[in-house]
């Protein structure tokens, strides 16, 4: 009898609600509750942003890095860092992000190796295609054709006729094993028809040191890298491996002027999320880096290394690493190249 009489008190205070308008505004603030609490909840972001770097401190992929992730901070209002996890020419780095929760807080600074080469050279613990979302292109630098400045050619196409005149006497050093330079390398070799000693070392510094220092004769090493070098008069930069002369080096001409086909390579250099990461995340991401690397001052900071802004959509970049990987497996082939 209890029940009956407070549920039908209860039925009475509740029909006085409705008549005098109070329960669309009780729904009405709890619709609007639940949706501020949605819309935080997937506020993006709002912790720090990891960007995972594939090589050592001090390279050109970790510079650049650097200086987006500075300007990402500053834009997205949260903390970015750094963190170079080298190796395995960047395979640790990208098996490390491929395994990160996609939530956009942990990003990898792709290049050529690690989402080019690495894949059609090597068994590998990560898919470029199916382990990875991509973002956008950050830039690319045009390969250099350089020597010691004791070797006694000025030109790419006097150094085919040198290394012609003395097959396999001189060495190329390259950044390691698999690695773009040591690719450039066996491709210039194809392409000219000469033969050189292959040196490798690890990374591109030690490389440009022993090539600056005699130890070795010749390399082709990203302009980003050996700018510096070549500026200094402690390289000698024969040719531009890419379409067009580069603006910081007007006076090199490409390969293609001298007469040496089939020798393109740009190092690129990309930002991608493991895959599983949001389209919404995706699309900020795109948005923003778009929007900071192409800002004059960041834009300036990165062509007076030798690089040239690039940006693309996801979709794009996707359809560009499609095509490096059948590009990068047919020189492999050609070469016979392996890392053992």
């Amino acid at each position: 009898m209890k029940n009956s009489t407070s549920l039908s008190r209860f039925s009475q205070q509740f029909n006085r609600f409705i008549r005098k308008g109070f329960l669309p505004v009780i729904a009405l603030s709890l619709t609007a509750l639940s949706a501020n609490s949605l819309v935080h909840a997937q506020a993006y972001p709002s912790k720090t942003i990891t960007i995972v770097v594939p090589t050592a401190p001090g390279g050109a992929n970790d510079a650049m890095a650097r200086i987006i992730g500075q300007g990402l901070s500053s834009r997205l209002g949260q903390p970015v860092i750094v963190d170079n996890k080298a190796g395995a020419n960047g395979a640790i780095a990208s098996e490390f992000v491929a395994r990160a929760n996609p939530d956009g807080y942990t990003l990898m600074f792709g290049y050529i190796a690690t989402h080019g080469i690495n894949p059609v050279l090597q068994k590998l613990r990560y898919d470029p295609i199916k382990n990875f979302e991509p973002i956008t292109m950050v830039a690319t630098s045009p390969t250099l054709v350089v020597v010691n400045p004791s070797v006694n050619v000025n030109s790419a196409k006097e150094l085919v006729a040198l290394l012609k005149s003395q097959p396999g006497k001189l060495s190329y050093a390259s950044a390691g094993k698999g690695t773009a330079p040591h690719l450039t390398g066996e491709l210039f070799k194809l392409s000219t028809g000469t033969d050189m000693l292959h040196v490798p070392y690890k990374g591109s510094s030690p490389a440009i040191v022993d090539t600056m220092t005699g130890v070795t004769q010749v390399m082709f090493p990203s302009l980003f890298s050996a700018y510096t070098q070549v500026k200094g008069g402690k390289l000698k930069a024969l040719g531009i491996a890419g379409k067009k002369r580069s603006p910081v080096l007007p006076n090199v001409p490409t390969l293609n002027e001298q007469g040496i086909q089939h020798v393109e390579v740009d190092q690129w250099y990309a930002m991608f999320a493991p895959a599983g990461t949001p389209k919404a995340i995706i699309t900020e991401l795109n948005k923003v880096l778009v929007e900071l690397l192409h800002d004059k001052a960041v834009e300036k900071k990165i062509e007076e290394q030798g690089a040239d802004v690039e940006t693309t959509t996801p979709e794009e970049l996707s359809a560009f690493v499609k095509k490096e990987g059948i590009r990068w497996k047919k020189v492999v082939d050609d070469a016979k190249i392996t890392v053992d």
